[in-house]
C-alpha cells in the first residue's frame, strides 16, 4: 500500500461516492477506483460496499479508514517536525481560506506577518470548505480559515471574529432611504447570490429567507466563486446582494454607484475561525496567526475574546 491509496480510501469513506472522492483527491474516477480495489486485494478484505447510487463503508473498512487517517496525520507530523528544526516560525506555512474570506483578510495578514514572523512565508490557497477540509486532513494544508459551524473529527478550531452581514444596493435604489432593512424588505428584489457549494450562500438563505430562490421569484443566482463579480453586478444595477461586511467595498466605487444598508436587529452574521489538525506540531503558528488577525484593519468585524474563543477539539 502507499500514501495515495490511504488518501483515496479516507476520501471515499467521507464522500460515499467514487466521483466525488476522486474530485476531492484531484484524480480521475477510474484511477481512484482501481487503487481502492488494489488495496482491498492486498488486504484481502472488502473495505466498501458498492451500490448503484452510494458507497458504504464496511465495519472492517471503518477500522482501516480510521487507521489510514491516523497514518496520514503521523506522516504529516514527521514532515512538520523536520521543517521546524526547533523554530516553529522558520518554515513556510500552507494556509487556505474560503473564497468569501481570503481576498479580504489575506492582504492585512500577509503584511502583518512580515513583521511578526518574517521567516515564515505563506503558501496561500482559496477554495471551498470541502476542498480545504480534504487538504487539511491529508496534510496538503497546515491551517485553514473557515466559518463556523465546522464539525470534523480530530480537528481543532479557534473562533477569531464575528462578521455582520450587510445589504449592498445600487446607489439610486429606493431602499437606500431606509436606515435599516429586514429580510422581508427584499422579497420583491432581484437578489444576486453565489452558486451552490458556497457555505456563505447557505448562511445568507438561513439569515434571509426572502433571498432563497424559488419559482416565480425575482431571485437571480450568480454562479461562480467570486463576491467581487457580484459586487460589480450590483454596481451595474442588476440587483441587490447580501455580503459579509468585509466584502462590501463600496468605497471602491463612486458613491453614486453603490450604497450599503444595515440589517435591523437581530443582525445576521457569521463566525470566522481557524482550523488545524490536532496533530499539528507548530502551536506557535496558531498563536501568531490569532494575534496577527486580531490586529488586522478589518474595522467592521467584532473580535472574539480569547477566553471565550478557546480552542475546541471537534469529533
Amino acid at each position: 500500500m502507499n500514501l495515495s491509496e490511504l488518501r483515496y480510501i479516507v476520501a471515499l469513506a467521507r464522500e460515499h461516492h467514487f466521483g466525488r472522492a476522486a474530485a476531492a483527491c484531484f484524480v480521475s474516477q477510474p484511477t481512484l477506483s482501481v487503487a481502492v480495489k488494489k488495496l482491498e486485494g492486498e488486504l484481502g478484505v472488502a473495505l466498501f460496499e458498492r451500490a448503484s447510487q452510494e458507497v458504504r463503508v464496511t465495519p472492517t473498512g471503518e477500522r482501516v479508514v480510521e487507521k489510514a487517517q491516523q497514518a496520514l496525520e503521523a506522516i504529516e507530523s514527521v514532515r512538520q517536525e523536520a521543517l521546524c528544526d526547533g523554530d516553529q516560525l522558520a518554515s513556510p506555512l500552507r494556509i487556505g481560506a474560503i473564497f468569501t474570506v481570503g481576498p479580504y483578510l489575506f492582504p492585512d495578514l500577509i503584511i502583518n506577518l512580515r513583521d511578526s514572523a518574517p521567516q515564515m512565508p505563506l503558501l496561500i490557497e482559496e477554495n471551498y470548505t470541502a476542498a480545504l477540509t480534504e487538504k487539511l486532513k491529508n496534510g496538503e494544508l497546515d491551517v485553514i480559515i473557515i466559518s463556523l459551524p465546522f464539525d470534523e473529527p480530530n480537528i481543532l478550531t479557534l473562533p477569531l471574529y464575528d462578521e455582520p452581514f450587510i445589504i449592498l444596493l445600487p446607489a439610486a435604489h429606493p431602499l437606500t432611504s431606509r436606515k435599516t432593512l429586514k429580510s422581508r424588505n427584499l422579497e420583491d428584489e432581484t437578489i444576486l447570490m453565489l452558486g451552490a457549494g458556497h457555505c456563505f450562500r447557505d448562511q445568507v438563505i438561513k439569515a434571509c429567507p426572502a433571498c432563497a430562490p424559488h419559482d416565480g421569484s425575482g431571485v437571480y443566482t450568480a454562479e461562480g466563486s467570486s463576491l467581487e463579480t457580484i459586487r460589480h453586478m450590483v454596481a451595474s444595477g442588476m440587483g441587490v446582494t447580501v455580503l459579509p461586511c468585509t466584502a462590501a467595498g463600496a468605497d471602491r466605487y463612486s458613491q453614486r454607484l453603490l450604497a450599503i444598508c444595515r440589517f435591523a436587529n437581530p443582525v445576521p452574521s457569521r463566525v470566522v475561525a481557524l482550523a488545524w489538525r490536532a496533530s499539528f506540531t507548530r502551536p506557535e503558528v496558531i498563536d501568531v496567526l490569532r494575534d496577527t488577525i486580531a490586529a488586522s484593519q478589518l474595522s467592521c468585524i467584532h473580535p472574539i475574546n480569547r477566553n471565550k474563543g478557546a480552542r475546541k477539539k471537534t469529533g
